[in-house]
């Protein structure tokens, strides 16, 4: 299909505009698409809304952006707010805001330093967090790379190198009003270090259970090592 030939859209004030195939796709007011939309850059930087689902090689959202099917592009950024009613399909995510899936989430590599929450499972090559994330299914990555600030969950936890800890307040001058930790149910992968994490069972190869963890089971084939201010409850070498 050649895009050469693709004209713009853009919504500056108030108004709306049917889906089709585009150029590049610019919402600075507040803005409605009523159907699919195909384009090579789409930009919400006001208030934006896309009644179907989106396709599009680079997307960014500085505003309030909402996508109610699903959203397929290669790099996605979010400096504002954004909601995807279905599921996100993208090579390269990067979250500064505030992001809602509700679907599931597959990428080959996620970097968050806002809020991500995710209803089904997400999927990528390297997940690295900084910041808050709630997934509802399983976080699935080679690399796992999270530092903990504030509430983090998610039902299961797998992959090849998994590394969660505690990021410390600056200073030391404020206290997060809630519980700076990580809960899920299952960690499963081959080097694995926790801190301040909660979870029914930790399975690996080589397993470093650090400070403020709490741990139902700990099963591993090699090595563990349990600080003295975390707790298992059990552990067993298999």
């Amino acid at each position: 299909m050649d895009t050469k030939k693709r004209g713009d859209l853009s919504i500056n004030g108030f108004g709306s505009a049917n889906g089709g195939e585009f150029h590049k796709v610019n919402i600075n007011g507040k803005g409605t698409v009523n159907n699919d939309l195909e384009c090579v850059e789409f930009d919400c930087n006001g208030s934006g809304t896309v009644n179907g689902n989106v396709k599009t090689n680079s997307a960014k959202v500085n505003g309030n952006g909402k996508i109610k099917g699903n959203l397929e592009c290669k790099t996605l950024t979010v400096d504002g707010t954004a909601k995807i009613g279905e599921n996100l399909y993208v090579e390269n995510f990067k979250v500064s805001g505030k992001t809602t899936v509700g679907g599931r989430v597959k990428a080959e590599e996620i970097n968050i330093k806002g809020r991500l929450t995710v209803e089904g499972d997400c999927e990528a090559e390297t997940f690295k967090a900084e910041s808050l994330f709630m997934i509802g299914g399983l976080l699935n990555a080679d690399q796992v790379d999270i530092k903990i600030f504030g509430e983090c969950k998610a039902k299961e936890i797998g992959g090849q190198t998994i590394r969660i800890k505690h990021k410390p307040i600056l200073m030391g001058l404020f206290k997060p009003l809630i519980q700076t930790r990580l809960e899920t149910d299952l960690i499963e992968g081959d080097k694995i270090e926790l801190e301040n994490t909660k979870a029914a069972v930790v399975r690996g190869n080589h397993i470093t259970i650090g400070a403020k963890c709490e741990i139902g089971l700990v099963e591993y084939t090699n090595e563990l090592s349990v600080d003295k201010k975390a707790t298992v409850k059990e552990s067993k070498k298999v």
